[in-house]
């Protein structure tokens, strides 16, 4: 047996649709991102169950509800998984901060491994905080299948420092869409990738939605 690592991102937010920047702020989901929590509970709810980590963030939380609902299971809620944050960018459109602190946004977009948004974190904080949550689950849950609802840059994140590729390449190589499914299968050779930005259990119209 082999533990199965199932990486959730939260639904849709209407930072998600704006592309504004956001960390730590706490964004509630859209009626869309209610009914996208829905579909990922009614159709994974099939699965036989070892536990659920989540975010403690509103949109998380909210994502994991419908599921939890669905399976009985209870919520384990870690900081750990809670988005990266954005420090002075926060709740701001790209366009502010190439504009406002543009050698800032330089460098994080050259290299955000260790450069961060001015008063966020870089992608070497947000793994030193999210990985340990990774080898909790590991030690706890050895097989079986584990669901984590986590954010957009900390499931990137997760996944690279998984798979092994360079942190700084996070933006640039792995997309995670709303309430797009990855998995990880753990075995004797390691972390194996089966599945990315998974989406097909949303319907077609709330697929198609454009947003980040």
């Amino acid at each position: 047996m082999t533990l199965n690592l199932y990486l959730l991102r939260h639904g849709e937010t209407t930072f998600s649709q704006s592309g504004n920047f956001c960390g730590e702020t706490d964004a509630e989901l859209t009626k869309e991102g209610i009914l996208m929590a829905e579909s990922f509970a009614n159709v994974y709810q099939k699965l036989k169950w070892e536990a659920v980590y989540v975010s403690p963030m509103k949109r998380t939380i909210a994502t994991a509800k419908p599921f939890c609902d669905a399976t009985g299971m209870d919520m384990q809620l870690r900081d750990g998984l809670k988005e990266g944050s954005y420090g002075e960018w926060e709740a701001k459109s790209k366009s502010f901060a190439q504009e406002n602190y543009a050698q800032n946004y330089v460098k994080w977009l050259t290299e955000p491994a260790w450069n961060a948004p001015k008063g966020g974190e870089t992608a070497v904080d947000i793994a030193n905080r999210s990985m340990p949550v990774i080898a909790e689950i590991q030690e706890k849950h050895p097989e079986g299948n584990v669901l984590v609802v986590s954010h957009k840059a900390t499931i990137r994140i997760l996944l690279c420092s998984l798979l092994g590729i360079d942190l700084g390449r996070y933006r640039y190589r792995v997309n995670i869409l709303v309430a797009s499914v990855s998995m990880v299968k753990f075995d004797v050779h390691g972390p194996l990738l089966e599945i990315l930005g998974d989406r097909h259990h949303i319907p077609d119209h709330l697929r198609s939605r454009p947003g980040t």
